[in-house]
């Protein structure tokens, strides 16, 4: 049989009738409507609090605390001197040049710079932070290293 589109039809089996329940005892979930008998799920109303353990100590209060997240920390992109080689001579590099070039997928707050490893080429790098040997590495290539605010 050629498939076209008068003749379509689901696989056997994959369209199942809606469920009733509570329309009478003889519709096989009449009654308590598939609840069972008594307790507390079988009330209306019922739901379960994220973590419920049935009264036992759940185990979100059980566990230590320690430390907190600080909700006023800044995140930076971080780059070492060693990945601008990836760059060509004389190129201006940015966040945004980062994320063109699809190194980052966000700028965050900014870039910052870290001196890790050689610098082969000239550069002009804008960033919002320098260490200082990366600075010492981009100018002693003959590039200049930017800050923006």
């Amino acid at each position: 049989m050629v498939l076209q589109l008068h003749n379509l039809k689901p696989a056997k089996g994959a369209n199942a009738k809606k469920k009733r329940v509570g329309r009478g005892p003889g519709s096989g979930s009449g009654v308590t409507a598939g609840r069972g008998h008594k307790g507390q799920k079988s009330r209306s109303g019922y739901s379960r609090r994220a973590g419920f353990e049935g009264g036992q100590m759940p185990l979100y209060r059980r566990l230590p605390k320690r430390g907190f997240t600080n909700i006023f920390a800044k995140r930076f992109v971080v780059l070492n001197i060693r990945d601008l080689n990836r760059f060509e001579d004389g190129t201006e590099v940015s966040a945004q040049s980062l994320m063109e070039e699809g190194y980052t997928k966000r700028v965050h707050d900014g870039l910052r710079i870290l001196g890790q490893g050689v610098l082969k080429k000239k550069l002009t790098v804008r960033a919002v932070h320098f260490s200082g040997s990366a600075r010492a590495k981009i100018e002693a290539a003959g590039g200049k290293a930017e800050i923006v605010i």
